[in-house]
């Protein structure tokens, strides 16, 4: 039998980075906050749903503001002062997340909406009639 080798946790290297990147991802469903550096490597992330939302709570504004308040903290221990912000999505939290992002101390240099626009692509879900 062979001997098993004790995991050793892996620990997380303090990256210096002053300047980066918010890209948030906001769907009907969920808020997906992610910050990373200049070349897009993730320093942090947070979501409704990492942050102990389940189930429908998770699509709410205040969310959406945890999971960004929690995605900046973890970032600016890392040196993290100055983002740029990238948003996609339809989803409710969008301005939320941006606000609490400002709230925590980053700021903000630029809002950029990169939502991704079909040319007459896949055909949408049916409407809703309420």
């Amino acid at each position: 039998m062979a001997n098993p080798k004790a995991k050793k946790p892996r620990r997380r290297e303090k990256k210096n980075i002053a300047h980066g990147q918010a890209h948030i991802k906001s769907t009907f469903n969920n808020t997906i906050v992610t910050i990373t550096d200049l070349d897009g490597n993730t320093i942090s992330w947070a979501s409704a749903g990492n942050v102990g939302f389940k189930g429908s709570r998770k699509s709410t504004p205040f969310a959406a503001q945890l999971a960004a308040e929690a995605a900046a903290r973890r970032a600016q221990e890392h040196g993290l002062t100055k983002v740029d912000v990238f948003v996609k999505g339809p989803g409710s939290g969008r301005e939320t997340a941006i606000r609490s992002l400002a709230a925590t101390g980053l700021e903000i240099l630029g809002i950029q909406d990169v939502t991704p626009v079909p040319h007459n692509g896949c055909r949408p879900r049916k409407r809703r009639r309420v």
